[in-house]
C-alpha cells in the first residue's frame, strides 16, 4: 500500500533535511526549506476563512513558490489551480469565476484584477519566512479534489478537470512501479508550465521518491544556445517533455550519450513520431525510451509502451501501449457498442484514473463522463485501436478532421506524414479557410533538416515527391511555409493556434 503522499515528502525534511528538491539555474532548495515554507502558508491559510475545499489560484511560473504554495493548498486541505504567467487576462478571468476560489497566491504579478483576497509574493515572503509548528491533521484525501488543471476547451471557454488524491496517488504508484523501473535517485527533468498536467509526471514521482526536480522556465526554452549550454549541466538521469521539445533539444548534435547520463526518457501530451524515436534511440542507445498517453481526464497519463527496435521495425506509426493497473480501454463505435480486435473507433477509458468531471460544469460533465461496469469512464473523443496483444494504436481526433475539395482529410495524419520526410525535420499542416469558412488549401509550417534554405522552390518540389510516395495527392499541401523553428505554446506543444491565426490572418 502506497503511503501518503504529503506525508512521504515531508518526510524527508526529517530524515535528509538537505537533500535537494528543486533546482531551477542557480537556486536549489532543499526539503527542510519546501516543508517550512508551506507548513508556514498551510497555517497561513487555516486561519482564512475559506470554505471547506475551496480552490486556491497559484499564479505564476516555474518559481520554487509555485510547488511551496501547491503544497500548502493540499495541506490545509484546498485543492490548487495552477494558471501560467504566460496565461492572458481573459483565461484569469475566466478561471476565476468558474472556479470561484477563496485565495489567489500571485508568485507572479497578476496583470488583472480578479476581485478575490491575493496573497502577493511580498507577502508569500513575509508569511514563510517565520518556521512554524504545523501538523498535517486535514490535508486533501482520498476522493476530495487535489489539484484543478484547466484545458483550452473547444468553445474557448476553459473546462477545470479535477483530479482528486486517489487519482493521483494511482498514477505515482504506476510510475514508481515496474513499468518504468525509474532510478532510485531520481534527478529528473521538469519542463512543462505547471498549469500543463504533463508537469505532475516529474513533480510528484520525483518528490515522493526524495528525488531532485531540474527545472527549466520558459525563457531557457525559448533562448536556444542558452538551451544548449545549459542542459548538459544539469545531473539528470531521466526526461520528460512533449515529443515537440525533444525535437528542438535534438536540433543540437550534442544531445548525446557521450555528454548527458539519461537512462529514461518518457514522453507525453502529443503523437511521438516514428523519425523522433529513432533519432533518439541512436543518440542514446543504452536509455529506455517510453511513449505514453492520456488526456488530462485521465491524471496525466493511462498508458505506456517501451519504444524497442522491435517496436521501430514494425511500427510506422508509433503504438501508445497497454493500460496502466485499475484501468480499461473500450473501442466502440457510434452507436457505443463495442468494435472487434483491429477495428477502429472512439476510445472510451474507465477506472481509478479517471478524473470527478468538469468544476461547476455539469452538463459538459455529463457530457463526458458516465459510469461504466461501476467505474468512472470518459469519453476521449480520440480515434484508437485494440491489437491482439492488448496494445492501444492511437489514430487521431475526432474533431480533427476536415473536408478538402469533397475529401475527408485527418489534419494529424498529414502533419505525421509530412514530419516523417526525409527533408524534414519538424512540421505542422493546418487549413487555410476561403471567405465563405471552407477550407481552400492544406499549408504546411516546415523546419527543414538543412539550414538555410537556399532554393525554396527545389526543395518544395522534393518534398512533395517524398510526400507522393506515402499520401494521395489530395492531402499533400499545396503550400510550404519554411522556419528555423516552430512555435510552441507554454506546454512544450506545437503551437497549432498560433500557427493557424497565421495562416487565416
Amino acid at each position: 500500500m502506497m503511503k501518503d503522499l504529503i506525508a512521504t515528502i515531508d518526510s524527508y525534511a526529517k530524515t535528509d533535511p538537505e537533500r535537494i528538491a528543486y533546482h531551477l539555474a542557480d537556486e536549489q532548495y532543499t526539503y527542510a526549506e519546501v516543508k517550512q515554507r508551506s507548513d508556514a502558508l498551510a497555517s497561513y491559510v487555516d486561519q482564512l476563512d475559506l470554505s471547506a475545499g475551496q480552490p486556491i489560484m497559484v499564479f505564476g511560473g516555474k518559481q520554487v513558490e509555485m510547488i511551496v504554495s501547491f503544497l500548502a493548498a493540499v495541506k490545509s486541505g484546498h485543492p490548487y489551480i495552477p494558471v501560467d504567467v504566460n496565461s492572458p487576462e481573459y483565461r484569469l478571468t475566466m478561471i476565476a469565476k468558474i472556479a470561484q476560489p477563496g485565495v489567489v497566491v500571485a508568485v507572479s504579478p497578476l496583470p488583472v484584477t480578479l476581485g478575490i483576497k491575493t496573497i502577493t509574493l511580498a507577502d508569500l515572503t513575509q508569511i514563510t519566512a517565520t518556521p512554524v509548528t504545523y501538523e498535517v491533521t486535514h490535508s486533501v484525501q482520498d476522493d476530495a479534489t487535489f489539484y484543478i488543471i484547466f484545458t483550452s476547451g473547444t468553445t474557448g471557454v476553459p473546462k477545470g478537470v479535477t483530479i482528486s488524491a486517489n487519482n493521483l496517488t494511482s498514477f505515482v504508484r504506476w510510475m514508481l512501479g515496474p513499468d518504468f523501473a525509474l532510478p532510485t535517485d531520481l534527478q529528473m527533468l521538469q519542463q512543462p508550465a505547471f498549469s500543463f498536467d504533463l508537469s505532475v509526471m516529474s513533480l510528484y514521482p520525483t518528490l515522493y521518491s526524495g528525488g531532485t526536480l531540474h527545472v527549466l522556465d520558459k525563457e531557457m526554452t525559448d533562448n536556444f544556445p542558452v538551451l544548449f549550454k545549459l542542459l548538459p549541466t544539469l545531473p539528470m538521469n531521466t526526461w520528460v517533455s512533449t515529443p515537440s521539445f525533444i525535437d528542438i533539444c535534438l536540433m543540437d548534435p550534442t544531445f548525446n550519450a557521450s555528454h548527458f547520463s539519461l537512462t529514461r526518457f518518457l514522453f507525453c501530451g502529443e503523437e511521438l513520431t516514428h523519425k523522433t524515436a529513432a533519432t533518439l534511440k541512436q543518440r542514446f542507445p543504452q536509455a529506455r525510451l517510453f511513449n505514453t498517453y492520456g488526456p488530462t481526464e485521465a491524471t496525466v497519463a493511462m498508458t505506456q509502451i517501451e519504444i524497442t527496435d522491435d517496436i521501430l521495425a514494425t511500427n510506422d506509426r508509433l503504438p501508445i501501449g497497454r493500460v496502466k493497473p485499475g484501468m480499461e480501454a473500450r473501442i466502440v463505435d457510434e452507436a457505443g457498442d463495442a468494435v472487434p480486435t483491429g477495428k477502429s473507433g472512439e476510445l472510451i477509458i474507465y477506472g481509478n484514473s479517471v478524473a470527478k468531471g468538469y468544476l461547476n460544469n455539469p452538463e459538459r460533465t455529463m457530457k463526458a463522463f458516465f459510469t461504466f461496469e461501476g467505474r468512472q469512464a470518459y469519453r476521449t473523443g480520440d480515434v484508437a485501436s485494440l491489437d491482439d496483444e492488448g496494445v492501444l494504436h492511437y489514430l487521431g481526433r475526432s474533431d480533427f478532421q476536415i473536408k478538402l475539395n469533397g475529401f475527408r482529410i485527418e489534419l494529424e495524419d498529414v502533419s505525421l506524414l509530412v514530419s516523417q520526410e526525409d527533408h524534414v525535420k519538424q512540421a505542422v499542416v493546418v487549413p487555410k479557410y476561403n471567405a465563405q469558412h471552407k477550407v481552400a488549401m492544406l499549408i504546411a509550417y516546415v523546419v527543414p533538416n538543412e539550414a538555410p534554405v537556399e532554393n525554396r522552390l527545389a526543395l518544395t518540389t522534393a518534398i512533395k515527391k517524398g510526400l507522393a510516395a506515402t499520401m494521395m495527392a489530395y492531402m499533400i499541401p499545396q503550400r510550404f511555409v519554411y522556419k528555423e523553428r516552430l512555435p510552441l505554446s507554454s506546454n512544450g506543444k506545437i503551437d497549432v493556434k498560433t500557427v493557424m491565426a497565421e495562416v487565416n490572418a
